[in-house]
Formats: C-alpha cells, sequence, structure tokens
C-alpha cells in the first residue's frame, strides 16, 4: 500500500513539473526527435543485412528476359504504328479522290450553266467560291 502512494506521488509531482517548465517539452521533444531518427537507422541496417542479393548468372538472366521483353513488344508496336499510319494515308487518298470526283462534277455543272448565262456571271461565281474555300 505504501509504494502505490510513492508512485501516485511520484506521478503528481512530474506532471506538475511539466506544467510549470515549457522548455523541457521543447528539449524532449529533440531527444524524442533523436531517438526516432537512431532507431529507424538502426532498424534501416538491420534489414539490409536480411537481404539476399542474386548471383551474377541470375542478373544476367534477368537482363536477357528484359531486353527480349522489350524487343518484342516494341516490335508489336512498330507494326500496330506501320498498319495504321498506312490505313490513315489510304484514306486520306480515298477522300482526295473523292473530292477531285466532286469539284469536277461541280465544274462540269457550272460550265453547263455558263453556257446558258453567259461568260461575266461565271466567272463571279468561281472568285466567290474561291473566296469561300480560303
Amino acid at each position: 500500500m505504501a509504494d502505490e502512494k510513492k508512485t501516485v506521488k511520484k506521478e503528481d509531482t512530474s506532471k506538475a513539473e511539466k506544467k510549470t517548465n515549457p522548455i523541457k517539452k521543447v528539449g524532449n521533444f529533440f531527444v524524442k526527435i533523436g531517438k526516432a531518427i537512431a532507431k529507424f537507422f538502426k532498424d534501416l541496417r538491420g534489414e539490409t543485412k536480411k537481404i539476399v542479393w542474386p548471383g551474377r548468372q541470375m542478373v544476367l538472366k534477368s537482363t536477357g528476359i528484359v531486353l527480349a521483353a522489350i524487343l518484342v513488344i516494341g516490335a508489336g508496336i512498330w507494326i500496330i504504328d506501320f498498319a495504321v499510319s498506312g490505313a490513315v494515308t489510304g484514306l486520306d487518298k480515298l477522300v482526295d479522290k473523292v473530292n477531285v470526283t466532286e469539284t469536277t462534277t461541280e465544274n462540269a455543272d457550272e460550265e453547263t450553266e455558263e453556257d446558258h448565262e453567259g461568260h461575266d456571271h461565271a466567272e463571279e461565281e468561281e472568285t466567290e467560291k474561291t473566296t469561300e474555300k480560303e
């Protein structure tokens, strides 16, 4: 019973000291941080000792696998890129052919209108179309 009273009195006095001395709090803070950093590096050293480093053969084998995978994936991407660019070029040429056909048809229609309406009016339409395209 007497031991319990002594521990209670010690706790009460330490609480009183903490409240009255703010400088000691700051000191405790830095001490705690210092201990935490020291513990971190101690644990780090212990963990690095647990690492099992691969041998030379394992490193060479893994490197070969990675290089082979890079080549295969690169070739696949190159093939897909080549196919897509060929398709886009083909579509572009097709669109140009369709535009040329439409332009030729429009020009033929304009020429027949020119024969009926006169040459001056057709020239005005051509100037209007070129300004619209720009």
